[in-house]
């Protein structure tokens, strides 16, 4: 197992280097020169050239790729183009935000889909399998947006059970943090809760008519602990495709955050994109390929636990 894991751990470190390298080249080779976006269409070639050179862009790319790459080493990303504020500063305060929202939703997507799946894989033609065919081609079907409009329209203009809009911090108060959180969660929750629930009832049908299943119900065990042998075979699929929909929720984040006026990492991208702000769109890179390695090194870890063969590997 320690060999297992140390091995993870090496990839994880040079996927997160080739990435961040990779982006930082792709980045400049695709915005270019920032200067008119910064500046406006009536700057001057002059006034131009002296925010490249105040910038570093005048620069060779491998020195202004190597002074970057050794300063976020030590955690510094420089500071924005728009606002000249250290971007890890910018990032610590918003990564808190997109942090609670994606989490809850992971948790909400978790507990809901696996007792769904569960609950599917051992009656499959029963009313709630049903319902779970037709959710999933209806969730698919609607846009992330708009499923956050209705939520809003329903639970929080009608209703008024929770906030349309904004984010009250954790350490304010932790019930107006949980009231302003939960509309985002359950909008990104849904079609997570979906694919999960899916994923575990086709594992269950596929686990429940192999041969060691048999074995065990001749041997006389009860059917819960039958159930539990089927899970943990059955679960690895559906572990994967979790940790897949945490690292699209990041994406889908950005939707969301728009949505419900979120101050979190994706309005931030946002912003960023649309002036060319190189030094924030590096730090969220690095930001969410750190997410990604931390959350792949643990599935990698649970599945080493419940399947021995994937240490092999």
């Amino acid at each position: 197992m320690i060999k297992f894991t140390l091995r993870r751990l090496l990839s994880g470190a040079v996927l997160l280097v080739v990435v961040t390298s990779a982006s930082f080249f792709l980045a400049h080779l695709a915005i270019g020169d920032p200067t008119a976006a910064l500046l406006g269409d009536s700057a001057t070639p002059v006034q131009r050239a002296a925010l490249r050179h105040q910038l570093g862009l005048d620069r060779p790319l491998l020195v202004q790729f190597w002074d970057w790459f050794s300063h976020a080493l030590h955690g510094d990303f420089g500071t924005s183009w728009r606002n000249f504020q250290p971007v890890s500063d910018q990032i610590s305060i918003r990564v808190p935000v997109t942090l609670s929202v994606v989490i809850a939703a992971t948790v909400l997507a978790a507990l809901i889909g696996l007792a769904v799946g569960i609950t599917t894989g051992l009656r499959p033609r029963g009313v709630l399998a049903r319902v779970l065919k037709v959710a999933s081609v209806v969730l698919f079907a609607l846009p992330g947006f708009w499923v956050s409009l209705i939520l809003v329209l329903t639970f929080a203009i009608k209703l008024r059970w929770f906030p349309a809009v904004g984010y009250v911090p954790l350490a304010h108060s932790g019930t107006e943090w949980l009231r302003s959180i939960t509309l985002p969660s359950i909008a990104l929750a849904l079609g997570a809760i979906v694919m999960i629930a899916e994923q575990l009832r086709n594992g269950f049908l596929e686990v429940t008519h192999q041969d060691f299943v048999r074995t065990l119900r001749a041997r006389g065990l009860s059917s819960r602990r039958v159930t539990l042998h089927v899970l943990r075979n059955a679960s690895p699929a559906a572990l994967t495709v979790l940790a897949v929909m945490f690292v699209g929720l990041l994406g889908g984040a950005i939707v969301v955050e728009i949505v419900f006026n979120l101050p979190g990492i994706g309005s931030l991208t946002q912003s960023a994109s649309q002036i060319g702000d190189i030094p924030v769109l590096l730090g969220l890179t690095v930001v969410t390929v750190v997410f990604v390695v931390v959350v792949n090194f643990l599935l990698d870890l649970v599945l080493g636990w419940v399947n021995p063969k994937v240490r092999e590997k």
